[in-house]
């Protein structure tokens, strides 16, 4: 059962009567929205609810974090991440996303909608409509209203009865200072005064018990009951609940170091979580330097105002809006956009770089892990910089085009090609990277024309690279257009004379691929053999996945038509493995692919009807029925018919059912793991 609801960091506390009404309520309704003031716990609901839920939902529970969007434009291919929707086709994201859940039972959870809520009243609308086995759990500061919306508020943990607001507060002190005796009576009244102050905001909590490690309980009882006795008096219409919890940030910030509230403040730059090496080079300067960054990182962690994942770091909203709020004060906000767009920009330039050597993988992994702060910096340069935006564009845009971020990687550079129309190295690789995201949207003809854009900038500029590169595109629009031929003649042409080394540059190793891939369509199985065993020993001897995995595909295919399934199979095993580390689902479709038609030539009708239905289910999951070169229609349908033919229609057909329907990574788990 799929479900991808974040872990808890911090013990729950309390709560049994909303989570026994939600429960209740998740059964009701199709549309229910936790509402209450930033920091009052309705995350942390959400989450339990949703995990007690998840046996009720065939398709499982999916999780959108919409925090860290500013704006809505990434809204719908977050929910598409979520879902598992790698969309590869023309169509808009919506539709695809509608028609993706057309026929799922499950539950999506949309969290922290309250600055997208009108962007997330249609997008809901739309899915209700079109998804009646779809049910949506959204938190909020408020109602989307939708019609048949249900809406629960959510308060605060209750300060008396079974006083949870005091135990939340007994657990983080003690985490703080855990030699602090809380039952003894005069702190007992100190720490019950201030969850009465505090009037059991969680988060507000969190932030007073995190104080314990630095200051006295009598003190932190005083100070809170002083700042809140005034409240704030800036005149703004905050709810009560509100303006407390406003107030306890204030007074947190208030005693944190002046370089920690510095800090603080430039890091409300990052909308997503970021390691101390990206707040080093956005943050430091004047006196906070990279080291007093680290420090100072350590400092806010340490007070609850960030949280630590892993190496990374996350800031909550609400804590993010106030740092915010003191960068604006700083008259640094420009200033500081612009240096989180440069490191993003230094990033993307060493990604690329890195694209052929031995961290190419752990390059995917960075790229994605960025993501939200990569489009971030993209939107700030289309209207600062377009040169750079175009420049960042074309550095990521192959990651993106090949691991689920496709319609964002056409709309960002086609953006960025109408904003800066200049000649210049990072308008041509734009110009390629524009093309290979249409190329696997289908549509050919576009992007031929790209390619032959690209390649008459490059034999303008004198670029041999970007040459290489337009080879490649315009290559590759053959092959996908069933025209090996003409493949192979222009990957030779743009390859030019042997010898040559294959792993000269990303772009020629792309261009001895399209070659590789024409010899075998071409049915020149000798010489391709050849050709793929030499640049596969190249690959792994430079630690290179990705073109090593459609090598493994060539050989594979060879291996096929040769006869030989056994060693077919277990080159798309070895496909597999590489997609599945760089997140590539058009790829393990093809694998699966592969893996299904080396089985049933092996006369095993039971598995590959199992394959080839995961298969199915990926292929959905890039809007497409099937892709690929056409030559391997034919071996598809020879190698399905023979699998039939071992088992009968009518088994081949419940089993091929069965896996459409099931994740595809539990039988890719199988896969790997020897089982199949």
């Amino acid at each position: 059962m799929a479900s991808n609801i974040p872990e808890e960091s911090t013990s729950f506390v309390g709560r049994r009567t909303e989570l026994r009404r939600l429960g209740g309520e998740l059964t009701r309704h199709r549309l229910i929205t936790l509402t209450g003031t930033g920091g009052v716990g309705k995350t942390r609901i959400a989450m339990r609810a949703a995990r007690a839920a998840a046996a009720r939902f065939p398709d499982g529970v999916h999780w959108a974090p919409l925090w860290p969007l500013d704006g809505d434009q990434l809204l719908v291919a977050t929910v598409c991440d979520a879902v598992g929707l790698a969309d590869h086709s023309a169509r808009t994201p919506v539709a695809a996303l509608c028609e993706w859940l057309a026929d799922k039972d499950l539950l999506l959870v949309l969290d922290s909608c309250e600055h997208l809520v009108a962007a997330c009243r249609d997008l809901v609308g739309d899915l209700l409509t079109a998804a009646p086995g779809v049910t949506v759990l959204v938190t909020s500061r408020e109602p989307l209203g939708v019609p048949a919306e249900w809406t629960t508020e959510v308060g605060p943990l209750p300060c008396t009865g079974e006083n949870d607001a005091l135990a939340l507060f007994t657990e983080r002190a003690g985490a703080a200072a855990p030699h602090l005796p809380l039952t003894d009576p005069t702190n007992a009244r100190a720490a019950d005064l201030i969850c009465r102050r505090l009037e059991g905001i969680p988060l507000a909590l969190e932030l007073a018990g995190a104080q314990l490690a630095h200051r006295p309980l009598a003190q932190v009882a005083e100070r809170l009951g002083s700042r809140l006795d005034a409240l704030d008096g800036s005149g703004l219409s905050w709810t009560p609940r509100h303006r407390t919890l406003r107030t306890a940030i204030g007074w947190s910030h208030e005693l944190c170091a002046p370089l920690e509230r510095l800090l603080w403040a430039r890091l409300s730059v990052f909308r997503g979580t970021f390691d101390a090496d990206s707040a080093a080079a956005v943050c430091a300067d004047g006196p906070l330097t990279a080291d007093a960054v680290r420090t100072a990182l350590a400092g806010l962690t340490a007070k609850s105002v960030l949280s630590r994942q892993g190496n990374r770091f996350r800031m909550l909203d609400t804590l993010r809006e106030y740092g915010r709020m003191w960068l604006a004060e700083l008259d640094e906000t420009t200033a500081v956009a612009d240096r989180h767009a440069e490191h993003f920009v230094g990033l993307g330039r060493s990604a690329e770089d890195g694209w052929l050597g031995p961290d190419q993988v752990t390059w995917y992994g960075r790229i994605a892990e960025v993501y939200v702060d990569l489009c971030t910096a993209l939107d700030h340069l289309l209207d600062s910089a377009p040169g750079r935006a175009q420049e960042l564009c074309a550095a990521i845009g192959f990651f993106w085009t090949c691991c689920g971020h496709l319609h964002e990687a056409r709309d960002y550079l086609e953006r960025a090609l109408a904003v800066e129309d200049a000649s210049g190295p990072a308008h041509t690789r734009a110009l390629w990277a524009l093309g290979v995201a249409v190329l696997l949207q289908g549509e050919l003809h576009t992007a031929e024309s790209l390619g032959r854009q690209c390649a008459r900038a490059a034999r303008e500029a004198g670029d041999r690279d970007a040459m290489l590169a337009a080879g490649y595109l315009i290559g590759l629009t053959h092959l996908m257009a069933g025209r090996p031929l003409t493949a192979h003649t222009v990957a030779d042409q743009v390859l030019g004379p042997p010898p040559h080394d294959p792993f000269g540059s990303a772009a020629r190793l792309r261009c001895h691929l399209v070659r590789l891939f024409a010899l075998t369509a071409l049915g020149r199985l000798d010489e391709a053999r050849h050709t793929a065993t030499v640049l596969r020993q190249g690959c792994v001897r430079r630690g290179e996945y990705w073109s090593r995995s459609y090598i493994d595909f060539q050989l594979g295919l060879i291996s096929l038509f040769q006869g030989q399934p056994e060693e077919s199979a277990d080159h798309a095993r070895a496909m597999l493995d590489a997609k599945r580390l760089l997140g590539d689902n058009f790829g393990i479709a093809l694998g699966l692919d592969l893996l299904a038609a080396a089985v049933a030539a092996q006369g095993k009708g039971l598995v590959a009807a199992e394959v080839y239905g995961g298969g199915q289910a990926v292929w959905r999951t890039v809007g497409h029925p099937q892709r690929g070169t056409p030559e391997l229609r034919a071996m598809r349908e020879q190698c399905e018919q023979r699998a039939r033919a071992a088992i009968g229609d009518e088994a081949y057909a419940a089993i091929f059912d069965r896996a459409a329907e099931q994740n595809p990574e539990t039988l890719l788990a199988r896969i790997l793991a020897g089982e199949l």
